[in-house]
């Protein structure tokens, strides 16, 4: 099989799927070296640093380029061959020896770089896949995906509330709901609540040295906050990555903004940076009305939980994110926070459609 110099793959990603991995895997076998060119227009919903990002995860030994591509695409039209070629040639100006495609148009575009033009599964028989099917229902086109597009295209549900209101217990309720759906939902995540965790590994610290600490002995420092919130928007991302298409997580790094105020007073600007840089979609606030509440051994605030309630709702309007307040027995918040999910899952990620092609 004939081997090329300096191999060119070259499409839009939008977004990337197994159909693209293939081609990309196949070119780099058949070239000493390998650019693959991403180009982005302007109107699509997905950044270009974001393709190109995922594109150099998945694929680290080779060269990733990107380039923005506003021309609408006629085959028929030469002028309009020669604005996308402008762009092309700008972002890969160095001769290409075999362009790889899976398109009609593929021997055009290596005529045009003066190289071969190899064709790749044209028929698209080994992954029947295309990046207008992913963005039509990401759902069904989940195992064509690789971890980083997953984890863009995850819908992510927060429950959050005061103590011992029902957090934990309605976000597993909610993965194991949807894991009975089977397929690829069997595979939905449930995120614990990290400073939980941190709250014990505190309290077993300080029993260390002081083998009769209780929890009202445990004292948090402002310091603390930022590391929960960034260790639980990690391990969200990882989840995400391995997860279905919705991940649900007990708190977040928002949430955190709100215990700061809690346990040490007033805001912490790092918290809350930490919380920006998060992406959730919807939040469940549980109501502390009705729900008895249960010490546990790391919780003392029952007096402080309809003042936890009215700061979440208040930060969560402030902030403009979208949430629900859930209420009654756990049945009922169950059946209200499905139906929430599910219209969320229907409106899905909403990726723009890009620019149209005359072929």
């Amino acid at each position: 099989m004939k081997r090329y110099g300096h191999g060119l793959v070259l499409g839009k990603f939008y977004p990337p799927h197994a159909g693209h991995h293939h081609l990309v895997r196949t070119a780099q076998d058949r070239c000493e070296r390998l650019t693959v060119l991403v180009c982005a227009a302007s109107v699509e919903s997905v950044p270009l640093a974001d393709r190109v990002a995922w594109m150099r995860e998945v694929h680290p030994d080779v060269r990733v380029v990107g380039a923005v591509d506003d021309t609408p695409m006629d085959l028929n039209d030469p002028a309009v061959w020669d604005a996308h070629m402008a762009v092309f040639t700008g972002a890969v100006p160095e001769r290409v020896d075999a362009v790889f495609t899976s398109e009609p148009y593929g021997a055009e575009l290596a005529r045009r770089f003066g190289a071969r033009s190899v064709l790749v599964d044209p028929g698209r028989t080994l992954f029947p896949v295309s990046g207008t099917a992913v963005r039509a229902d990401p759902a069904a086109c989940w195992d064509y995906l690789e971890p980083p597009v997953r984890a863009a295209l995850t819908r992510r549900v927060v429950v959050l509330g005061a103590e011992s209101t029902g957090t934990t217990t309605l976000a597993r309720a909610l993965a194991e709901h949807y894991r009975r759906r089977g397929g690829v939902w069997a595979q939905t995540r449930y995120v614990a609540e990290y400073g939980r965790e941190f709250s014990e590994q505190k309290l077993a610290d300080l029993r260390g040295r002081w083998p009769g600490a209780q929890w009202e002995d445990v004292s948090f420092g402002t310091d603390d906050f930022p590391l929960i919130a960034g260790t639980q928007n990690a391990r969200e991302e990882a989840a995400a990555r391995a997860g279905s298409p919705v991940l649900f997580c007990d708190t977040d790094s928002f949430a955190t903004t709100v215990w700061h105020e809690r346990y040490i007073g007033g805001r912490n600007p790092l918290v809350e940076r930490t919380a920006d840089l998060a992406t959730h979609h919807l939040w469940l606030l549980t109501d502390h009305e009705g729900v008895a509440f249960e010490d546990d051994g790391l919780r003392d605030g029952e007096e402080l939980r309809p003042w936890m309630t009215d700061r979440f709702r208040a930060e969560l309007t402030r902030t403009g994110r979208e949430f629900i307040e859930v209420t009654g027995p756990h049945a009922t918040r169950l059946d209200t926070a499905v139906a929430a999910v599910d219209a969320l899952l229907a409106a899905g990620p909403r990726l723009t459609d890009p620019l149209p092609e005359k072929r």
